[in-house]
């Protein structure tokens, strides 16, 4: 609500209108919609048709005042319908439930051809609204699969074909990005591992991160610090674990924009969480898609 206030806002004059009809500004769908008087058609600001004369051009707040003035609505950007990005939110959040649900992670083709969409221009949509790939998207997805399998107790062997890997040597080659040790130590409770951990809050509420030597090896979000602090014990009763390190703000900022979409907010204490340098450093890209995101969605789904 407060972000369609904004738009309306900075599209409130005629000027302000023109120019975005000008540059096709998605930014500006919803905002308002223009109607050409020699087509007798109203368009989304966006809309690729062939820019009218400026003294053909009516601006209305809305479809249904375009409509009550006699326009009907164009039939290539449709304006009384779901917006473009509305449209691509909705595809990419239907291929992303296709692939947590898969038994056998599908790939490209399959993804676009349910969506409708060309895999170029389905790769490019899929970046664009959630920030990584398909492919690193799946690969986030078979780690997490492959973290609860070990969490289990089952074997290796079995964790590693049951999350979808084709073989062992793929798995172990991003072992370290998707479980910070090795998998016979996250199996194990981390048995012999030292880790480093930080508490902090973010937009998303409490986060805590914690890393390995060979990398992140938990992103916790929750309300409470101490439970997620009860719940990294759970997960590696057997581990070193070593007291909140504080460093400096931009080392944080780094792995909680990956993780929040949004800048890390004070703690309680006033300091700001660098979730230990380590473990912003840590944060290379493979383990960030492998951690960030279904950190994010997880905690999102919850709330």
């Amino acid at each position: 609500m407060e972000n369609a206030t904004n738009a309306t806002a900075a599209f409130a004059t005629q000027a302000q209108r023109w120019a975005a009809v000008v540059r096709r500004a998605g930014s500006a769908d919803g905002a308002f919609c223009y109607a050409v008087r020699t087509t007798g058609v109203y368009c989304r600001p966006s809309c690729g048709a062939r820019r009218a004369l400026r003294k053909n051009v009516r601006f209305f707040d809305d479809a249904a005042a375009a409509e009550r003035a006699g326009f009907r609505a164009c039939k290539r950007c449709r304006p009384n319908g779901a917006g473009v990005a509305q449209q691509h939110a909705l595809l990419v959040a239907r291929a992303c439930r296709l692939i947590d649900s898969a038994a056998t992670m599908p790939d490209l083709a399959s993804l676009a051809q349910t969506a409708g969409l060309s895999r170029f221009h389905f790769h490019r949509v899929f970046k664009r609204q959630l920030g990584m790939t398909p492919k690193a998207y799946i690969s986030a997805q078979r780690a997490v699969r492959a973290r609860d399998q070990l969490r289990r107790g089952g074997s290796v062997t079995d964790a590693i074909y049951e999350a979808g890997f084709g073989s062992n040597g793929r798995f172990y080659a991003g072992s370290a990005a998707a479980l910070g040790m090795t998998p016979s130590s996250y199996r194990g409770g981390g048995d012999g591992v030292a880790i480093r951990f930080a508490i902090g809050a973010c937009s998303l509420g409490s986060i805590l991160v914690a890393a390995t030597d060979k990398g992140i090896c938990a992103i916790l979000l929750g309300d409470d610090a101490a439970t997620l602090l009860r719940d990294l014990e759970d997960r590696f009763p057997k581990a070193r674990r070593r007291s909140p390190v504080w460093s400096r703000r931009r080392r944080w900022a780094s792995t909680c924009r990956w993780i929040c979409a949004a800048p890390p907010s004070s703690t309680a204490s006033g300091r700001r969480c660098a979730a230990s340098g380590r473990a912003a450093r840590s944060a290379t890209a493979s383990s960030r898609a492998a951690w960030a995101f279904p950190a994010r969605r997880a905690r999102s789904q919850a709330r």
